[in-house]
């Protein structure tokens, strides 16, 4: 087990104590928690890439598993209490779904399609950690942002959209190509 999967392990945890803290009207300590899981983020991919012996094939797995489990976490919890669009909830949600359940049937038909983020889905998962970000930080210092929100829901969902339509593009040529040799398919980066 290395530092790295220790860090995302504790980020994993702490998807729970976001949901309940945002449940519970603690929104300055569940914009802490998420910041301080952004700064994980962050510090257990510069010590897999930059210590010897510290990433893993565990790690490439894990992480994203953990980003995306607290970033759906809290688009369904922001829904749930009234703060962000349901539709957005579920926009992000059967995307990502889309997606494990591509990737799961070619691997169930022996056609395994590579793992590799595309430009977009970077966009999207950039814009929705800072539409969760902005949230979080209006519900626990107050901001009166106008239409920020608004924009920044719309901004998500439009790239939502266009990463889904990408991955599943490069997914029907995949699974299209003689053999399974096809074009790369990602999952978020």
């Amino acid at each position: 087990m290395t530092v790295p999967n220790l860090i995302t392990i504790a980020r994993l945890i702490a998807v729970p104590a976001v949901v309940m803290l945002i449940l519970e009207h603690s929104y300055g300590m569940a914009f802490a928690v998420f910041v301080a899981a952004g700064i994980s983020d962050a510090v257990d991919g510069a010590i897999a890439r930059h210590v010897k012996g510290q990433s893993s094939a565990l790690g490439a797995y894990l992480d994203p598993i953990a980003d995306k489990a607290l970033l759906v976490s809290i688009y369904v919890t922001l829904a749930i209490i009234g703060y962000a669009p349901a539709w957005l909830a579920v926009l992000v949600v059967s995307r990502d779904v889309l997606i494990i359940g591509a990737v799961l049937l070619s691997w169930g038909i022996s056609r395994p399609v590579s793992i590799k983020p595309i430009f977009v889905s970077k966009a999207n998962t950039a814009f929705q950690i800072v539409f969760a970000s902005v949230s979080l930080a209006d519900l626990a210092f107050g901001w009166r942002l106008g239409l920020t929100p608004d924009l920044l829901a719309w901004t998500v969902a439009a790239l939502t959209i266009a990463s889904a339509a990408a991955y599943l593009i490069e997914w029907v040529r995949h699974m299209g190509e003689p053999g399974g040799a096809g074009p790369k398919m990602g999952e978020d980066g």
